[in-house]
């Protein structure tokens, strides 16, 4: 499903959004979802998206976040702790399509 939704948001990731950040531990189990949503997903959004800028933030015992900047400086973001790697995708999703 992730990639479905990967797919989905193609090269519209920066039709609403200015700016996505990912915060993650390296270690935490509840950092899993999302720690698998960069490794599996990251390279593609990126490869769609090459001027966007993605952010993926890791530090030790963080609780997993994603963050979203939109224009004006507003930002949005989602607790994804211990989310799966397709409810990180939805999440973010989501994040893309709000205005």
């Amino acid at each position: 499903m992730a990639a479905s939704v990967v797919r989905t948001l193609g090269s519209s990731l920066g039709k609403n959004l200015r700016e996505v950040r990912v915060h993650l531990s390296q270690s935490c189990a509840g950092s899993q979802g999302a720690r698998d949503f960069v490794e599996q997903h990251y390279v593609t959004l990126k490869t769609l998206n090459p001027d966007f800028p993605i952010l993926i933030r890791e530090c030790s015992g963080v609780r997993a976040t994603l963050w979203a900047r939109y224009g004006r400086g507003v930002e949005r973001s989602v607790a994804v702790e211990n989310m799966s790697c397709d409810e990180v995708a939805s999440a973010l999703n989501s994040l893309a399509q709000h205005k």
